[in-house]
């Protein structure tokens, strides 16, 4: 035979070893057809029917699957040895089996494991699949971690059965789950930064959020508070025992506003009137991130990273939107002054707003309409930058009044507030630059990330789980899950497969 015959002839038998390695799918689906073409399957209604055809395509691609598989075994070359990280060549060989349990069932993988004395084997067909350590598939890792972060990880389970059929415990998708959120750092540090307008101020903004913990989560000082013996009751819990069973998520949010200049009567209605406010800045290019791990001064210094990301250079305006508390307050100052860039702190002008509430109840009986015009009258002065005379003003007519102590405490927390803050309440720079004065962002996204999946009734986390459904909740807020899951599919192939070769080269199987 000729070497073209020879060359002409490949395609053919190439052809028919294709049809002999998937004649059990070519089998399983003819089944399928025949059961459609019988009388069982023509006497059901459509509902019957679809249900019955989607667990019967399930197994079909099943078999496909591990047909595919077995062909690719079939078309493993031996090599002469590998060589690994260590430059110790394996050169026994030996076939090898593992289970794999994928989105359509059960497979197994055949492989040739290459072999030395005293190291661990090798497989490089493994390396080329990227097979994952666990026995569950990176597409059921994937299902696990999506599902895990809509609901509690029963719900995750029901949906996961719903969708492709495949039984997982609550351990494993907690596991499975923690797993896919490994590479949430690296992948945002290597991200490319998103486009914006030098002109758009840069706004961070940080925030907490209590998370109910098992005993062994809990940071040391709160675990002391929840095992102390003093004021414990047997049939119920004790005042303060339940926030002894937090621990606080740090969360950290970054995105770029387009200023929106404003005066204190496009904020707020002077003297209550109606008015027809302006729209305030526009936000875009949002980035959250969270952790029950790491304390306020890490999740500070990743959101700066984030900011200098956006903003290398330090040219464009940053701010910082807080509530007010001081030991973030602290660490946005430490952190500016370590990066050398100049961070204008606004305090959230809703919290401002609260606290003159609390002082109206001073002087006004509760629903007394004039309170909400006394409201107006105070909180448009300190737009203006009057805060500290609205602190006097208020003090004096709480003296003046004569009010008792337990009367007029909500009029001494807000003087107490407004003369604290007064440094960060420089509304008039803020509305005439154009930037936001309110925490929306930062509030939303505590009760998106922690509050509506971690605050469900009866939960209690464990320290790695939470962590992994913040940073998973944090990546699908952000619209990055699938750039992040090609990310993280690529780490895995280097962590578990590529790290274990010399020169970090998977030899080629076939």
């Amino acid at each position: 035979m000729t070497a073209l015959a020879e060359v002409t002839q490949m395609p053919e038998r190439a052809e028919r070893a294709e049809v002999d390695a998937f004649a059990a799918s070519r089998e399983r689906f003819e089944v399928v057809v025949g059961w459609l073409q019988g009388e069982q399957a023509g006497g059901l209604e459509h509902a019957a029917l679809e249900m019955c055809l989607q667990e019967e395509s399930r197994e079909v691609f099943r078999q496909l699957f591990q047909d595919h598989l077995d062909l690719r075994a079939l078309q493993e070359q031996r090599l002469e040895a590998v060589v690994d990280v260590d430059q110790v060549a394996r050169t026994r060989v030996e076939t090898s089996h593992r289970a794999l349990a994928t989105v359509f069932g059960p497979v197994d993988v055949q492989r040739l494991a290459y072999r030395a004395v005293g190291a661990g084997n090798l497989h490089p067909a493994d390396g080329v699949l990227n097979l994952p350590v666990e026995r569950y598939s990176h597409g059921l890792r994937r299902l696990a971690a999506i599902e895990a972060t809509r609901g509690s990880f029963d719900g995750a389970l029901e949906a996961i059965v719903r969708g492709c059929g495949q039984q997982l415990g609550k351990r494993q998708a907690e596991q499975l789950a923690r797993r896919a959120a490994v590479d949430f750092d690296d992948f945002y540090r290597a991200r490319q930064r998103p486009l914006c307008d030098t002109a758009d101020t840069l706004v961070l903004s940080c925030d907490g959020k209590g998370i109910v913990m098992r005993s062994d989560a809990l940071r040391p000082a709160t675990a002391k508070a929840a095992t102390s013996k003093s004021n414990k009751l047997t049939s119920r819990l004790s005042r303060g025992e339940k926030a002894n069973r937090k621990r606080m998520a740090e969360v950290g949010a970054v995105y770029d506003a387009t200023p929106a200049p404003r005066t204190p009567g496009d904020v707020i209605a002077s003297a209550g009137e109606p008015s027809q406010p302006a729209p305030g800045p526009t936000a875009r290019n949002k980035w959250l991130t969270a952790s029950v791990v790491d304390d306020a001064a890490t999740v500070v210094c990743d959101i700066f990273d984030e900011a200098e990301r956006r903003d290398p250079d330090h040219v464009r305006t940053w701010i910082a939107l807080v509530d007010g508390n001081n030991h973030q307050i602290k660490r946005i100052k430490a952190e500016a002054k370590q990066r050398d860039v100049k961070v204008a702190i606004v305090i959230d002008f809703i919290h401002v707003l609260e606290y003159i509430w609390s002082a109206a109840w001073s002087f006004h009986n509760e629903g007394d309409p004039a309170a909400e015009r006394w409201v107006a009258v105070k909180a448009t002065q300190v737009l203006a930058g009057n805060a500290r005379q609205v602190a006097t003003s208020i003090r004096r007519k709480a003296t003046r009044d004569g009010l008792d102590p337990p009367r007029r405490k909500g009029a001494d927390a807000c003087v107490k507030y407004l003369l604290n803050k007064a440094e960060h309440l420089d509304y008039p720079k803020a509305l005439t630059s154009g930037w936001p004065i309110a925490t929306g962002i930062i509030e939303g996204a505590c009760r998106h990330l922690a509050k509506d999946r971690m605050d469900l009734t009866g939960a209690r986390w464990g320290l790695h789980g939470a962590e992994a459904i913040l940073k998973l909740r944090a990546i699908r807020s952000n619209g990055d899950f699938e750039d992040y899951w090609t990310y993280h599919l690529a780490r895995e192939r280097q962590r578990t497969h590529q790290s274990r070769y010399a020169d970090n080269v998977i030899p080629a199987p076939a």
